[in-house]
């Protein structure tokens, strides 16, 4: 697998990170923890929206917008949370994170008004910056040998990847029986009796050893903040978010405009969510012999490659599927690619606040992209929209390129 040859080494020159291999329990916990915690605090949401929205009688728009509320939260909190995470580690955040992930998803169910509304969403989006995939894969680096940390991103974000697929249903189904505030109720339990336990228990002895290496003497979030590639990182990672959330948010609506059946629209959607298990899984493999950075520069442009084709060839199933099918197999690279190419780049010393610096803009294009495409598509209408997303994909890919060639960290792959 993907291997660096630069583990983070103390003064004296041994290694201090990923000492025990792969550790399996903490690998497990966190798969199923990442699972529930993007199941309830993000997926839900689609199927708990038009039965909240109805009895609280607010409009689609403003009960939308708790949820970009929530998503900017995390964004600002990213770079503190690593921070933490890089010097006290991440059983005690996210033992705490899930119980108050717990609190703010039954808060959820007992608002009666849009104010409390948002101010469970802020809690949800504290949560959520405490429990899903980058404090995650922080531990992950903590506490697992440099060889195997490949495999151990890949087994956490290959259960996580269903999470839609589990949660978005059940929710709906259990909506059907219970109705939407008891629904929540569920959820809360779901996550206070799984995830506070595995968190607490499973977690422990994962805490980093912070020495600095001996042959960096300048801090590694200032070397990543001194990089020209870095910052084509961000560029490249900002455009390729905001362009999957607003395909995400607006795929449906799309697809029904060139004349599918709301399921039709549905079904070819419901494709994105499936396929970037494959992307990811091939993503990994194709690691082992070539360079993430690479390997994601080429994925992204075929992504805005086959969305651009979309407007002219998606009026058939067929054709909407040929597109989509591409596009689907890099929806869920990033989540792979960042954390590989940040350690090549870096290694893993201060590998949480780097991740921090760097999710902070892409969250806040993820959460804000949506409704700025809502507007757009307002204005010019839903084909210069996904042709905006088009452009945004390939502009990424382009930008992951140039970073490509701007690579000079002494980490390298072995092959």
């Amino acid at each position: 697998m993907l291997q660096l040859t630069t583990a983070t080494t103390s003064a004296a020159g041994t290694p201090v990170a990923g000492r025990g291999g792969i550790r399996r329990e903490v690998v497990a916990a966190l798969a199923v923890t990442t699972t529930i915690g993007y199941g309830v605090l993000y997926y839900a949401f689609s199927a708990l929206l038009e039965p909240m929205r109805t009895d609280l009688h607010i409009s689609t728009t403003t009960a939308t917008g708790a949820l970009a509320v929530a998503s900017l939260t995390s964004a600002v909190l990213a770079i503190p949370i690593g921070r933490w995470l890089d010097r006290r580690g991440g059983h005690g955040l996210m033992t705490v994170g899930s119980i108050l992930a717990a609190a703010s998803v039954l808060a959820w169910s007992h608002v009666h008004t849009t104010t409390g509304l948002y101010a469970a969403f802020v809690a949800l989006g504290i949560a959520s910056a405490m429990v899903l995939y980058p404090p995650a894969f922080a531990v992950i680096v903590a506490s697992t040998a440099p060889q195997r940390r490949t495999t151990a991103l890949l087994g956490i974000t290959l259960v996580a990847g269903f999470a839609s697929s589990i949660f978005i249903p059940l929710t709906g189904q259990l909506i059907h029986a219970y109705g939407w505030r008891q629904t929540l109720a569920i959820l809360a339990g779901v996550i206070a009796v799984v995830t506070i336990p595995l968190h607490a228990l499973a977690l422990r002895r994962t805490r980093p050893i912070t020495a600095q290496p001996a042959h960096h003497p300048r801090p590694a979030p200032s070397r990543a903040l001194h990089d020209p590639g870095f910052w084509l990182l961000a560029t490249a990672f900002v455009l390729h978010s905001a362009a999957l959330a607003v395909i995400g948010v607006h795929l449906v609506t799309y697809l029904t405009r060139l004349g599918h059946q709301p399921t039709t629209a549905a079904t070819l959607a419901g494709l994105l969510g499936l396929l970037s298990v494959t992307g990811r899984a091939t993503v990994t493999i194709l690691g082992r012999w070539l360079p993430m950075t690479a390997i994601t520069a080429v994925i992204i442009t075929l992504q805005g490659i086959a969305l651009g084709l979309l407007p002219a060839a998606g009026r058939s199933v067929a054709g909407a599927a040929i597109c989509l099918i591409p596009f689907g197999l890099g929806f869920g690279v990033a989540s792979i690619a960042k954390p590989a190419i940040l350690l090549d780049r870096y290694g893993d010393h201060g590998y949480a606040t780097i991740a921090g610096i760097l999710g902070t803009p892409t969250s806040i294009a993820a959460a804000t992209a949506p409704l700025a495409a809502a507007a757009l598509a307002t204005v010019l209408g839903y084909t210069p929209l996904i042709l905006t997303a088009a452009g945004s994909c390939a502009l990424a890919g382009l930008a992951l390129t140039v970073t490509h060639h701007l690579h000079t960290s002494p980490a390298r792959i072995l092959r």
